[in-house]
Order: C-alpha cells, then structure tokens, then sequence
C-alpha cells in the first residue's frame, strides 16, 4: 500500500438549497449528530489515513474543530483549513496544504469525500485507496436505475442515452495527488468553469478513472427530504 495517504473532506458549501439561512446543510443533525462528524467518523476508523483534512466555509472553520473535539475522542490527526471558492479549488487548498506540511510526491494518494454522504462505508474507502494506488484515479458510482434523458435546450430531447452504460456518481473520488494536481494548472479558464467534480479534471485530458462500486444508501444530504431519507437509513442500521 503506498504512504502518504491523506483522507479529505468536502464541507466548503453553504448548503443553499438545504433552504436554511442559519447554518451550512454538514452541521444539521442526525442521529443526534451533525452529519459532518459521522461523515468524518467513517474516515478516523480507517487506519490507512496518514491524516483527515476537513475543508470548511472560512466563518465555520472553528465551529467546526469544536464539533470534533466533542465528538471525536481522538482527533490529534484530523486537520481543519478553508475551502476554496469551488470544489475544485477545495480539493487544490488541501493538496497545497499536504505539500506543505507533508510533501508531495507521486504515490501521494487523496481520498475526497462529500461531508454530507455519512453513509460511505469502510468498503468503499478501501477499494477506493486501492484503485488510487493501482490506476492513479477513481470514482465511486451505481449503475443508473432510471433511464437518462439529454436535453439540450431545456425544453425538448435531444438524445435518451442507452441506460446500461449509465452510471451515477457519488463520492468517495481518489487521486494520485500531484497528478491531479499537475494536469488542473495546465487547464485553461474556460476548462475550468465547466468542472463540476475532480474526475472531469482527469476525463477531459484523456486520463483513464477507474468506476468502484459504490452503493445506494450513499445518498448525498442536499434537500430538507433528504434528512428524513438519512434518519430512516441509520434507524435501520
């Protein structure tokens, strides 16, 4: 297994369309939690992690190490910094922070995570820092249930892809760091204004993603119905 393997969780976002102005969608509870720390719960039991970087919105960074000095009994390797303005640019604070503090090299390995999918299981973590480290980049997804429809224009379709090559994207998503980190700076502007997860980055430069499996109680926690779905999935676990 390569060194240097750094878990990273995603809470940068103000969670807007969770429609609750007073605090961002990671710190809502459930299970008598927020959801942040059991996201981040998932990744402290994982004894491959050299250390957990938590990205936060700037004005929640201390609220945030406060939750895990509550919650989180031993904590001495989790690290909390501030998000960027985008995912992507999140993603790029935590690598510039491990090659600060830790160095960077090629076998440099990242684990990114959504901090509002508590859900992700020690299974999926593994195969993904094994897909890390054999293929160089990962996505973690479910075949589509539903048929895909395209549409262009917003109004009419355009194409109905054939669904069995279909696949939903979740998170974990893992990268060798420096890698990912190389081929971002190379894109322009525009390339990076039409990225809306780190996999595209690799995808758009003909770089190979391998698919793990990921599961469907992996729900991201985005709208207020969504906190129901995730109290109904830990009261059956």
């Amino acid at each position: 297994m390569a060194n240097n393997i750094f878990g990273i969780i995603l809470a940068g976002g103000q969670g807007t369309r969770m429609g609750n102005a007073e605090r961002p969608k990671q710190f809502m509870e459930i299970g008598r939690k927020p959801i942040i720390v059991h996201t981040i719960e998932k990744f402290v039991i994982h004894s491959a992690f050299d250390r957990i970087i938590v990205l936060s919105p700037k004005a929640w960074i201390s609220h945030t190490k406060d939750l895990i000095r509550k919650y989180i009994p031993d904590h001495s390797d989790i690290i909390v910094i501030p998000g960027g303005s985008t995912r992507n640019e999140t993603i790029m604070n935590a690598i510039r922070y491990i090659e600060e503090n830790f160095g960077l090299d090629d076998d440099t390995i990242i684990v990114t995570h959504d901090s509002v999918r508590p859900f992700v299981s020690h299974r999926m973590i593994e195969e993904n820092i094994q897909a890390a480290v054999e293929y160089g980049a990962c996505d973690t997804v479910i075949p589509a249930s539903d048929t895909i429809v395209e549409s262009q224009d917003h109004k009419f379709i355009s194409s109905i892809p054939d669904r069995s090559a279909m696949y939903q994207g979740q998170t974990p998503q893992s990268f060798r760091a420096k890698k990912l980190r190389d081929i971002y700076a190379g894109l322009s502007s525009a390339e990076k204004e039409i990225l809306t997860d780190a996999c595209k980055i690799l995808v758009l430069k003909g770089e190979k993603v391998h698919l793990v499996e990921g599961d469907v109680t992996n729900i991201k926690i985005t709208y207020p119905s969504d906190i129901r779905m995730a109290e109904a999935i830990m009261g059956g676990k």
